[in-house]
């Protein structure tokens, strides 16, 4: 035997004798989790309502109402529900589709809480089947399943798609900004009202996306209505929103996004070079730290770096498309909302795996099954899918301003109830971005933040004995809130922070609705109201990159323990970690359009 075999027969003999070490210890840490999940508190059942004792079911809404246990491919009693479609009013034809589900909650707040999805034009349904809703199918999985993280075991829920062209809502595409959304939108919402014996309810608006500008005007044209009756709007909260100009949102912190995930994005020297020269010599680090700073120096220019003075983008400045081309080339599955993801690709029942859309063969659209369409009352000669193929705004152009200029600050202003929430791993919409929109926003009397966040966004301890439904606990994130307005980052999640993050959203939708009074509480959760917490005292700071702190996840600076007194600077070559896009996007970003803002 050569030398050769021999040291290869050593090094096989030593690999083996290694792995089977390695197995008995995997072994033995399976069999610990195996044992704790058993000694766990079992789940309780999840309660449905009753229809035969529901205030909703009645002449006007029985032709409304959904067989529980008649929605295909769910094994169980889904409760109680309500979906179909009700007009917008006035001489428009159009008609928006919702599903409505009474909350479990045996106290029966008088409370509504609206959920929207973004796009342009991308269904609500997405949120409700992967995100927040009663039945979960999230991809790669091989049935729904029952959600306990549901918002409607806090509240009254509906899922509506809008507007006019979006899913199931059908009618003549006719507005031009989100002023005439909401006016359409309203039109809805009293039928609503009216059909459902509503009148008084608290109303919560909600989204992510691109219902950054969809919830805020909305909440600020029923503000402005001045009926309380209808449109007694009591909060907001906006997801990874699109709030602010595309080049703030994503363009100009695309490089420190970069920075921060480092492992994430194995760039050769070339192009991590080229990155570093476009961010500085377009001028975007020097506006991170000019700007991005507790308190805020003062108001950004109405021509952010990245544009010449008639409005137009400078060329060679496109940070965010050398990002999207150099990733999908060395990951043909690079997912932009939930930049982690590797390949293969996972089937998802929606179509929507990833970056584009992607069904594999013999798989079929969940909600453009005609069994499943007959079962939620929806119209059945309509081709749904996930996202609008063609524009629901005139010419595909909304003319609105940005939600951050005005609605936001106004919805603030009249309700101090309104939150901002942004996953790390999100670079559609990127953390930093809305940051820097919140800097540049005035409410309350003052600009921006004066103080940098840093408390811990503390999810109470719980069981998860089911594996198909669990969720992180303990501290994920960080959390501030100033004169009605609440901001956190959460971590360990993506785009859809309630899909990925669930048991966060939960308890974000109790502080939302008063539950609890801050989003660093150690009291329980209120379906696991017996689970024993830990004492307030031990959570530390925020976590994610906190920032003023080094922030490159190959380091493991960003734990948040560092610095989190009030003011300070941001280094553009240290916190600047993540960036979101707002406004239209351009070269290959122009193919996650449509999609882009679920």
């Amino acid at each position: 035997m050569r030398l050769a075999t021999i040291l290869s027969c050593l090094v096989l003999s030593t690999v083996t004798v290694e792995a089977a070490f390695d197995t008995r210890f995997l072994n033995n840490r399976r069999k610990a989790r195996h044992e704790e999940r058993a000694r766990a508190p079992e789940r309780p059942i999840l309660p449905k309502r009753q229809v035969t004792s529901s205030p909703f079911n009645n002449a006007n809404t029985t032709k409304f109402a959904v067989n529980g246990s008649a929605i295909p491919e769910v094994n169980f009693d889904a409760g109680e529900s309500y979906a179909g479609q009700l007009p917008i009013g006035g001489n428009s034809d159009g008609k928006l589709y919702f599903w409505f589900w009474p909350t479990t909650n045996p106290d029966q707040p008088k409370e509504i809480l609206i959920w929207l999805n973004g796009g342009p034009g991308c269904s609500s349904l997405e949120g409700f089947l992967q995100e927040n809703g009663p039945i979960s199918w999230p991809s790669s999985t091989y049935r729904p399943v029952q959600n306990p993280w549901s918002y409607h075991h806090i509240t009254n829920v509906v899922w509506i798609e809008q507007p006019v062209g979006t899913g199931f809502s059908t009618g003549t595409v006719s507005i031009h900004d989100e002023d005439e959304l909401s006016q359409q939108f309203m039109g809805f919402w009293k039928n609503f009202i009216d059909t459902f014996g509503m009148q008084g309810y608290k109303v919560y608006v909600t989204g992510e996306s691109y219902a950054g500008m969809y919830v805020p005007y909305i909440a600020k044209n029923m503000l402005d209505a001045n009926d309380t009756t209808y449109f007694n709007v009591s909060g907001m909260h906006i997801y990874d929103p699109l709030i602010t100009d595309y080049m703030v949102a994503t363009t100009i912190p695309a490089r420190a996004f970069v920075d921060y995930w480092e492992p994430v994005f194995p760039f050769n020297d070339t192009t991590r070079a080229q990155l570093n020269n476009m961010s500085a010599t377009c001028g975007f680090d020097a506006y991170l730290e000019k700007y991005l700073t507790f308190p805020p120096a003062g108001p950004q220019p109405g021509t952010p770096a990245g544009y010449q003075a008639n409005g137009s983008r400078i060329r060679g400045c496109a940070t965010d498309d050398l990002v999207y081309y150099a990733s999908t080339e060395l990951n043909p599955g690079w997912n932009i909302y939930q930049v982690t993801q590797l390949l293969p690709l996972p089937e998802d029942v929606l179509g929507f795996p990833y970056s584009d859309f992607y069904l594999p063969t013999g798989l079929e659209i969940y909600f453009n099954r005609t069994d499943v369409k007959k079962a939620i009352n929806a119209p059945l000669d309509v081709d749904w899918s996930i996202c609008s193929n063609d524009p629901v705004f005139v010419d595909d152009n909304d003319k609105s301003d940005p939600s951050s200029f005005h609605a936001i600050p106004s919805v603030i202003d009249r309700t101090g109830n309104v939150m901002i929430s942004h996953g790390l791993n999100d670079f559609v919409l990127v953390a930093n971005g809305t940051l820097l929109a919140i800097q540049n926003m005035t409410w309350g009397g003052e600009l921006g933040f004066q103080e940098r966040p840093s408390s811990p966004l503390f999810v109470p301890h719980h069981p998860n004995p089911d594996l198909a439904t669990m969720s992180g606990q303990g501290v994920l994130g960080t959390w501030h809130t100033e004169r009605g307005l609440t901001w956190s980052l959460v971590t360990l999640t993506g785009h859809m922070v309630p899909g990925w993050q669930p048991a966060v959203a939960f308890r974000q939708v109790e502080y939302l609705l008063g539950r609890v009074d801050s989003l660093s509480s150690t009291k329980p959760l209120s379906i696991y109201a017996n689970a024993t917490q830990p004492s307030a005292d031990t959570l530390g700071n925020g976590v994610g990159p906190v920032l003023g702190s080094s922030a490159k996840v190959s380091s493991g600076s960003g734990s948040g323990n560092g610095s989190t007194s009030g003011g300070g600077t941001v280094s553009p070559n240290t916190a600047h970690y993540a960036t979101p896009s707002i406004a239209i996007l351009s070269g290959v970003m122009c193919a996650v359009v449509a999609v882009y803002g679920l």
